[in-house]
């Protein structure tokens, strides 16, 4: 999945890092309470004794409780199949973001608009008649998402749509399996505000990857956000916006005062932090906040810039941005 902030190319470097700073982590509890897709945290699964994950937007709570919170191997195929076959039907996401129902907006074709409303509401009705469990029903939404991502008409994120069907969003869906590790663990997945997480769980080891600037992921991704929930309701403008969070982590007057009293209120020996060098928190402010709460250190690495960044109205020099991984080992 496209996504801003994912740490799928930066995972080898957060991952050497932190085990380069705490050394054996099998008996560990680790936190990953900003989840995004779970790149991080999937990266742990089966190095730690238990994950503890979290975040705030539904679709990313989906991920999370498949790939984090299924740890278990069942049957899959043919659930799979039968979703594959089922018949196209105009349901919500076809009436609202597809230009064929005369909505004005595009952001799936005709067709897979139509087939995105078929499978989600299959597999709601199994979830309710009672034909698959919670573990499967998340497998299943998790494979929706990623599948209905890879046929979206966007420059990556779901901000804007395109004017014309891009040649990927023409291919037809094929629903794909969202496959995750096994494991022993009994792991927790939490939607909440991490601030509010915070003060009801402890652990060893807390990975930290909060919104670095003003884009709120609950509008880049509401498309995502929409098919998850799959409740009706009145779409808002051109972009076909629905009511969503806003993180005060995006908020210039307010993100740092967050992250401080978050790291204050952390029951956690060993805490990571990712933040880019374009962060609206700056380097320093984060130095000086980590000090005050234990001993500091700094890893760092560059890495290309986010693809959709080239699509966008916005005036950067550089291809490149420096990931910084802060680290606090609380007194």
């Amino acid at each position: 999945m496209n996504y801003i902030g994912s740490k799928h190319k930066l995972s080898d470097f957060i991952y050497y890092s932190i085990k380069q700073t705490v050394g054996n982590t099998e008996s560990s509890v680790f936190a990953d309470i900003f989840g995004g897709t779970g790149m991080v945290s999937r990266r742990f699964k089966t190095e730690v004794q238990k994950i503890i994950a979290n975040d705030t937007e539904t679709y990313s709570y989906v991920l999370l409780r498949n790939y984090i919170g299924n740890t278990q191997g069942f049957a899959f195929e043919n659930f799979m199949e039968e979703l594959n076959e089922t018949a196209v039907l105009k349901g919500f996401i076809y009436k609202q973001y597809c230009e064929g129902s005369g909505s004005g907006r595009q952001y799936f074709s005709d067709w897979n608009g139509q087939k995105i409303d078929a499978i989600r509401q299959k597999i709601d009705f199994w979830k309710k008649e009672k034909q698959i469990t919670d573990h499967q029903y998340y497998f299943l939404l998790a494979s929706l998402l990623e599948s209905a991502d890879k046929v979206a008409n966007t420059a990556s994120v779901y901000g804007a749509f395109l004017k014309k069907i891009k040649p990927s969003a023409q291919k037809s869906l094929l629903l794909s399996p969202a496959l995750f590790q096994n494991s022993l663990q009994e792991n927790e997945v939490y939607q909440q505000n991490a601030n509010n997480l915070i003060t009801k769980i402890n652990g060893d080891i807390l990975y930290l990857d909060p919104p670095y600037n003003a884009r709120q992921y609950g509008a880049n991704y509401h498309l995502l956000n929409t098919i998850a929930i799959y409740q009706p309701f009145e779409p808002s403008g051109k972009t076909g916006l629905p009511k969503y969070y806003r993180s005060q982590y995006c908020q210039k007057d307010k993100a740092a005062i967050e992250l401080e009293n978050l790291i204050k209120l952390a029951q956690f020996r060993y805490i990571f932090l990712s933040y880019n060098n374009e962060g609206i928190i700056s380097r320093e402010q984060i130095r000086q906040i980590f000090e005050k709460y234990g001993r500091y250190d700094l890893f760092s690495q560059t890495y290309q810039r986010f693809k959709a960044d080239k699509t966008e109205n916005r005036n950067h020099k550089a291809d490149s941005t420096f990931e910084y991984l802060h680290v606090l080992e609380k007194w």
